[in-house]
């Protein structure tokens, strides 16, 4: 069954269930919270929360009301933080998010039965197991032993428990829906099990982001929803994958042809980024992204000059995209011109560059994170490409992570204000030109943050009350903190300061937050210097001894934090300055 046939499956299925069809939302979403659409269900929040009426509220993409409780759509869907993996047998940028939705139409029953007959009767798959909730005392929610009954009503036996890591979605950006969810999982042509559809039942509202639900912040608790919902998601190319009976995504009549004009003496994981890159720079073209050193075109520019190092034919792979997809994807046939006019515009800015970046790779015998960072500061050339280059052969000790030490060592960040955003399935910051990549960044980040709050108490700790907060910024590499104080603080004050945060680390003492009006946080003795930015309710988070009752740390913030201080890690000064008149700068990182 070809790729085009299951779409057409999948929308006459739900809509002859009662489901209003609602075509793809763009790439770029209207949620301010998230960078690019990662998923089905984002053009759908407002009426899980109540925003919209699905009766009577316009929808955006369908320029009508919906109609109906029902809906389903094939969303375009990108993930930013699998770039990196691309290149092994199913991992994607850009991917089709299949998902059929209930704002109060239906609940378990019905989604769980819709998913076991569509799967069974239209596309011919053997359920492999299901995975259910186990349950989460912490955040009262118990096991979901309504959909074991209903998956075993259907004659599956193999029902696995999991956590709420794996099987309780959301929410998505910085508060929403969310709920336990039901796996699916069926076996492509290689006989290994892969999940293929996850059903979430949106049961509860979190005023909050998935980290501090995950995190179990304190004041915070899971509402239920007056009226729950569901929320599926299905990637047409994992699908694919089990239906066509192949080993992998590439193997799919989706990359079929792009993979059949590739050279033939590339590796399997050079045809699939090659081929990946290309199909979803096309798709980012189409909604109206260029090229460029920031956020969304800074993602568009890594995809395009990885593929275009390659030496491929991009333009081909492009046309070859546009034609597969233009009758389902109308925008793309309809950007055509616009979508190769911005390619060779990138192509030859980049091959300005490229010849001489390449030359000085074949001059080097080895490739360490300076030399690599060297090549990319003077030549523009990717981490991607550097440590693609030659099957890797020159770039075996080069890893992400010393990359991007030579990253925070050189590059001053921009001193545009940072602004935290939680979305999609994780968090990014927007620092000038900076945009975090993958959890382990959502982590360092974090760290960061708290160990600004430390470095307050810390610099009113040594040089007295008067130090009054007067910004800060944080980026993946370091905080920066500004202050009032009429003089420069001397070396050994600097020493004192970093010990007293360190110290205050090694006690590993309590985080922990709670929401309350922005009056009662100034009883409380929270500090807060910028009245104006709080909203009347606030969030409030604490450092405290909880065997002394001692408070070390109170002030208003919006986070994100760490829940002890001992996850912050080594603290370190790495410069003391002047800002403005009267007003004194300190940067720091955490190890």
């Amino acid at each position: 069954m070809q790729s085009s046939a299951i779409r057409r499956k999948f929308l006459d299925f739900f809509e002859k269930r009662g489901h209003t069809v609602v075509p793809s939302s763009s790439l770029i979403p209207d949620d301010p919270s998230v960078l690019l659409t990662t998923a089905g269900m984002q053009q759908f929040k407002p009426y899980y929360t109540g925003e919209a009426d699905p009766m009577t509220s316009i929808h955006p993409t369908l320029g009508r009301a919906l109609g109906s409780r029902n809906a389903v759509s094939i969303q375009k869907s990108f993930r930013t933080s699998d770039i990196d993996e691309v290149g092994d047998e199913r991992h994607l940028t850009f991917f089709e998010m299949m998902g059929n939705f209930s704002f109060g139409g239906y609940f378990k029953k019905e989604a769980i039965k819709y998913a076991f007959d569509f799967l069974t009767e239209e596309v011919g798959l053997e359920i492999s197991y299901v995975t259910i909730f186990e349950g989460k005392d912490t955040i009262g929610v118990p096991k979901d032993e309504a959909s074991r009954k209903i998956w075993q009503s259907l004659g599956v036996t193999d029902i696995r428990e999991e956590g709420i890591e794996d099987v309780f979605w959301g929410p998505t950006g910085s508060s929403g829906p969310c709920g336990p969810t039901t796996e699916v999982y069926c076996k492509n042509g290689a006989g290994e099990d892969i999940e293929v559809w996850n059903i979430v039942f949106n049961e509860f509202f979190f005023n909050g982001s998935r980290e501090e639900l995950l995190l179990g912040a304190s004041g915070k608790k899971l509402e239920r929803l007056k009226t729950p919902g569901v929320d599926t998601g299905m990637g047409l190319e994992r699908l694919a994958m089990c239906v066509q009976k192949t080993k992998t995504v590439f193997e799919t009549d989706l990359f079929e042809e792009h993979i059949a004009v590739l050279p033939a003496d590339y590796t399997d994981r050079q045809k699939r980024i090659v081929a990946d890159h290309a199909r979803a720079g096309v798709f980012l073209l189409a909604d109206g992204i260029r090229p460029s050193n920031k956020d969304r075109g800074y993602i568009l520019r890594r995809l395009l000059r990885r593929a275009i190092v390659s030496g491929s034919d991009i333009a081909r792979l492009l046309e070859i995209t546009v034609a597969q997809y233009g009758a389902f994807y109308p925008e793309l046939t309809h950007e055509h011109g616009r979508i190769l006019a911005a390619y060779v515009d990138e192509h030859a800015k980049f091959s300005r560059t490229l010849r001489h970046g390449l030359k000085e790779l074949e001059r080097t015998e080895t490739l360490d994170a300076k030399s690599a960072f060297r090549l990319y500061e003077s030549f523009g050339l990717p981490y991607e490409v550097i440590k693609d280059y030659d099957g890797g052969k020159k770039t075996l000790g080069l890893t992400r992570e010393a990359f991007d030490e030579e990253f925070r060592k050189h590059q001053e960040i921009s001193r545009a204000g940072s602004t935290a955003k939680f979305g999609g399935h994780g968090l990014y910051m927007k620092t000038g030109e900076v945009t975090i990549r993958d959890e382990s960044e959502v982590e360092k980040v974090t760290r960061l943050h708290t160990a600004t709050h430390l470095l307050h108490a810390a610099l009113r700790a040594v040089l007295g009350s008067e130090v009054r907060q007067d910004g800060s910024d944080i980026t993946v590499e370091r905080t920066r903190f500004d202050f009032r104080f009429p003089r420069k603080v001397t070396a050994d004050e600097l020493k004192k300061v970093e010990d007293w945060v360190n110290n205050t680390v090694r006690r590993d003492l309590t985080v922990q937050w709670e929401e309350m009006a922005y009056e009662e946080g100034i009883k409380k003795g929270a500090l807060g210097f910028f009245r104006e930015k709080y909203p009347p309710r606030v969030k409030i988070y604490t450092m405290y001894d909880t065997a002394s009752d001692e408070v070390i740390s109170c002030e208003f913030c919006g986070g994100p934090h760490v829940t002890h201080t001992a996850e912050v890690g080594k603290f370190t000064i790495i410069k003391e300055e002047a800002s403005s008149a009267g007003v004194r700068r300190i940067r720091g990182v955490v190890e």
